[in-house]
């Protein structure tokens, strides 16, 4: 979710230089992104006090930076941000409104309400710098032709992803009229998917054939994008692709639907004052009938496919 902020506010102060600083898988996402340099990296290089102090050394000889972002605000990157500060660095980091979040996720709590976009706290960390950044929240569709329709049914938690029963007949139903391409990775949703396309028409499993450079360029070229609150959801984001998004124990009330993708491709059991109930999807149906997902209705999706 950084990729579009990083884009617009680079727009916005040309001046500025970018090291991204991660896992050294994440590479593609920023590549095309003048003035960002992205610094790959393995954690298990940097274990421990002592690795984040090589690592902090390393950063600070190859780059001397003016300042420091911390976008992530865990435990690694609050010992990061001590060392940075003993060397005489401003740390600047982000404000991720763990209060906000926890109150809106309170099963109790019956005044939902949206609280800040996310790509809007990343941007606050440079207003903080000093900086003017507006974010535009519109897409930003490459060009080229757009055919078929992506589907990636799977998520990390089980609160963010519907049952595969349901998954399948909502694939079987939309390859009547389109081409439907699945996207998913790891060994068990690979065969998943390709049994899946034995027995649907009209669908391919991607999964487990793409690089992530191919698998953005692929979004890139599809008419729509459908995802559980998830990744692809991001990605679709990232190459201006719309995606109807599927929600279940999460809200987009949390801040974390994907950088201009419309409210009105949200689908999601609204009548349920339980919800959200976890902000990541990580906890267990305190109800124990995991109704956001077991009465959601596919055919709300079928119906925003076909608008």
């Amino acid at each position: 979710m950084t990729v579009p902020v990083f884009r617009e506010f680079l727009e916005q102060n040309p001046d500025v230089e970018i090291i991204m600083v991660s896992r050294k898988n994440f590479e593609a996402l920023f590549s095309g992104i003048p003035n960002v340099t992205f610094k790959g990296i393995d954690l298990d290089d940097y274990k421990g006090f002592f690795g984040l102090r090589k690592l902090s050394n390393e950063l600070v000889k190859e780059f001397n930076p003016d300042c420091v972002a911390n976008l992530h605000d865990v435990i690694r990157t609050k010992i990061l941000d001590r060392i940075y500060r003993r060397k005489g660095l401003k740390v600047f980091k982000i404000n991720k409104g763990k209060e906000e979040k926890e109150h809106l996720t309170d099963v109790w709590n019956l005044d939902k309400v949206q609280l800040k976009k996310t790509v809007e706290r990343y941007a606050d960390v440079f207003r903080e710098m000093g900086f003017k950044v507006e974010l535009s929240h519109q897409l930003r569709p490459l060009p080229g032709p757009k055919s078929g329709i992506g589907f990636a049914p799977f998520a990390q938690h089980k609160g963010k992803m519907l049952p595969l029963e349901k998954s399948f007949e909502l694939a079987r139903i939309l390859a009547q009229k389109h081409t439907v391409y699945f996207f998913g990775g790891g060994k068990k949703e690979t065969e998943t998917l390709e049994e899946w396309e034995r027995q649907i028409p009209n669908t391919k499993s991607l999964s487990g054939r793409l690089s992530l450079m191919e698998e953005l360029n692929k979004i890139s070229e599809l008419e729509i994008m459908i995802s559980m609150d998830s990744a692809n959801m991001h990605l679709a984001s990232l190459v201006g692709t719309r995606c109807i998004s599927i929600w279940g124990a999460t809200h987009p009330y949390a801040g974390f639907l994907g950088f201009g993708q419309s409210e009105d491709d949200v689908i999601q059991v609204k009548d349920l004052s339980c919800r959200p109930c976890s902000v990541f999807g990580d906890k267990e149906c305190y109800r124990g009938d995991w109704a956001c997902l077991e009465e959601f209705n596919i055919q709300k999706v079928v119906q925003a496919v076909n608008l």
